[in-house]
């Protein structure tokens, strides 16, 4: 290990490269310490730590929300603005079209993911700043302290997705990947440093639940590793061609992941089942005793009943693991491109035979990619229930998930940037 890092830390460019990141990543969360004005910090983490749902969102930010951070919303509208594009993607032909036009295509899709971001950032900053106000952890704020806020929160999260590409295109690792799993990991020391205090005051044995936590991430890193690289492999030939006396064919497989979604359906049902409280808590503040009375049934069956919020998150990331997957696996046009380059899986005859086995195999195999990502998902309320006074530690199945996967792509990116440059295999 020693010897492959004073390998990699000899080439010039490559060094460059990880100093560079680095870099990136201190401004990063140099900025996420930055407080916008009109804000008791205190009260504002109280809100945070009361509130499992914002809790959640606070972890993909890197907790820029509970800093109340000149970054609040992080690199979140960017991530969404782009599922949007993906799925306008298969709703609009003519945006399928510009993505079927190679390379120029994929930097127009970006440009118009990038010109999204604005917009969202706009709607999900004035979104937080009036439930925050509506829960009195903010004053009353005018017209103008808004705006001001609005073109701020704008403006750090533009700041953040450039930087973010910064990092992909002259740095190491996906830039907007890397400054979210450092936002999580970040955070990790405050939760342990809480842990400990509610541990000694419930009189809890602390060594013991401290090797417990340790086995229990050690087994759950594992289990994501085994899930994450998990594939079905699916063999293909591709015809024999006869070039003069020489006969040749090629016998070769696709490889079909068994979570080929990754974190996106996860992102997905968060979003969906932080909205209905999200509005619970508007429609409180509403004059309408009706509307009050709503608001406050919506909220208090996702707030108080914490099994019947992780059911529906549970069953949302399953759908959503299944509608995400058939965007970026499409068996017919895979059956359909396998057809004209001569290829075929033996024993299937090509073209709609072999995309219904395609369909065939994706669907059992997502089966177990979904419920994988549901258990991952609400492992966080699961340890609630079974230990509570593990409650402060925030960093559960989906934070590990992502840094883990953040690890795996960065290392992989390592390992092809030394292929380059020595033409030796790492």
């Amino acid at each position: 290990m020693i010897d492959y890092i004073k390998k990699i830390w000899k080439l010039t460019d490559l060094r460059n490269r990880i100093i560079f990141t680095m870099a990136i990543l201190l401004a990063v969360r140099v900025l996420a310490h930055i407080p916008l004005p009109y804000v008791d910090i205190s009260s504002l983490q109280k809100f945070f730590t009361s509130n499992p749902f914002l809790g959640l969102l606070n972890m993909f930010t890197g907790g820029t929300m509970e800093n109340f951070s000149i970054i609040l919303m992080g690199v979140g509208p960017y991530i969404t603005a782009t599922i949007v594009m993906q799925l306008l993607q298969m709703i609009v032909p003519s945006i399928e079209a510009i993505s079927k036009e190679g390379e120029q295509g994929r930097q127009r899709l970006n440009y118009y993911s990038r010109m999204l971001t604005v917009p969202l950032s706009i709607i999900q900053s004035w979104s937080m700043i009036r439930l925050l106000e509506s829960q009195k952890v903010i004053g009353t704020l005018n017209t103008t302290q808004i705006m001001m806020l609005l073109i701020i929160c704008t403006a750090g999260t533009v700041l953040m997705m450039w930087l973010g590409e910064l990092i992909t295109e002259k740095g190491i690792g996906n830039g907007i990947s890397l400054i979210i799993a450092i936002g999580i990991i970040a955070g990790l020391p405050g939760q342990i440093a809480n842990t400990k205090t509610v541990l000694v005051a419930n009189s809890a044995p602390l060594i013991l639940v401290t090797i417990l936590t340790l086995v229990i991430t050690f087994l759950i890193i594992a289990f994501i590793i085994l899930m994450t690289e998990g594939e079905r492999q699916v063999p293909i030939s591709y015809a024999r061609r006869t070039r003069g006396s020489n006969y040749g064919g090629v016998e070769t497989h696709m490889p079909l992941r068994i979570n080929s979604a990754g974190v996106i359906p996860i992102i997905f049902a968060l979003s969906m089942v932080t909205f209905p409280p999200v509005i619970g808590q508007f429609l409180q503040t509403a004059k309408s005793e009706t509307l009050q009375s709503i608001g406050k049934s919506i909220y208090n069956l996702f707030q108080n009943n914490e099994w019947f919020y992780s059911g529906i998150y549970f069953v949302m990331v399953i759908l959503f693991t299944y509608f995400y997957t058939f965007i970026v696996f499409k068996p017919t046009e895979v059956a359909e491109n396998l057809q004209k380059n001569g290829g075929f899986i033996p024993g299937i005859r090509p073209g709609k035979e072999t995309a219904n086995y395609f369909s065939f195999v994706i669907n059992r195999i997502t089966l177990t990619g979904a419920i994988f990502l549901g258990l991952i998902a609400v492992m966080p309320f699961l340890v609630k229930a079974f230990y509570p006074s593990l409650s402060t530690i925030q960093l559960g199945g989906t934070s590990i998930l992502i840094v883990v996967s953040v690890i795996i792509e960065t290392m992989r990116q390592f390992k092809s940037q030394m292929l380059m440059r020595t033409y030796e295999k790492y």
